[in-house]
């Protein structure tokens, strides 16, 4: 896969997901009476995601035709490295995507993207299958409603940080994935050649902790 075909393909699943963002509006979770001190410990970005991919799932399921989308299937996996796997208008070639969420106006921190075993498996069965993270921004009403506020897409062959983690599990890490300005413009190719070598690393680490 060329940088160029990426470009396009990002640019195209970009503007199906902010379109997105624009239908789902707000979540309601639950009511005053039934939190009556407020979110508390709930205001994560973790608490609510399993229900926010769900209503992601379901809307591009039913508006997927305004969205730009031809075809839609989520994993039949809890453990997959994608979330789902869409089809674009125009595009003869599946986009693989993986759901994340943050709390709007949240620090900015290493987080797991995937498993590195598993996006390692990814790839090797073909390198040019085209990943993306699409990352959904939430914030938390006082309604005890939840709100989408933007998204960002950000092909994983771009993260510039490429990060594995010997002692969590060996997860691919980034704390630059939400910000399209510091990608890298790799190819897959290139991209997994960086994440090997970074795979390699974490090994020894782990390794020599032993």
């Amino acid at each position: 896969m060329s940088v160029e075909q990426a470009e396009i393909l990002h640019a195209k699943l970009q503007t199906s997901l902010s379109k997105l963002v624009g239908l789902i509006g707000k979540i309601q979770i639950g009511t005053k009476e039934q939190f009556p001190f407020g979110w508390g410990n709930a205001a994560k970005g973790r608490t609510v995601w399993r229900i926010l991919e769900e209503v992601i799932i379901q809307n591009i399921k039913k508006s997927h035709a305004e969205l730009g989308i031809t075809s839609i299937t989520p994993s039949d996996s809890e453990v997959s490295i994608h979330d789902f796997i869409v089809q674009l208008e125009g595009e003869a070639t599946p986009v693989y995507v993986n759901i994340k969420s943050a709390v709007l106006g949240g620090k900015v921190q290493k987080d797991d993207i995937s498993k590195g075993a598993g996006l390692l498996k990814f790839y090797e069965h073909d390198v040019n299958r085209h990943f993306f993270i699409g990352t959904f921004f939430i914030k938390f009403n006082d309604d005890m409603s939840i709100e989408v506020d933007k998204c960002i897409v950000f092909p994983a062959a771009w993260i510039p940080d490429v990060y594995i983690n010997p002692s969590n599990n060996g997860n691919l890490q980034s704390s630059k994935y939400k910000d399209l300005a510091t990608a890298i413009k790799r190819t897959n190719a290139d991209f997994f050649e960086v994440f090997k070598l970074a795979m390699e690393i974490a090994q020894e680490k782990k390794s020599k902790k032993k």
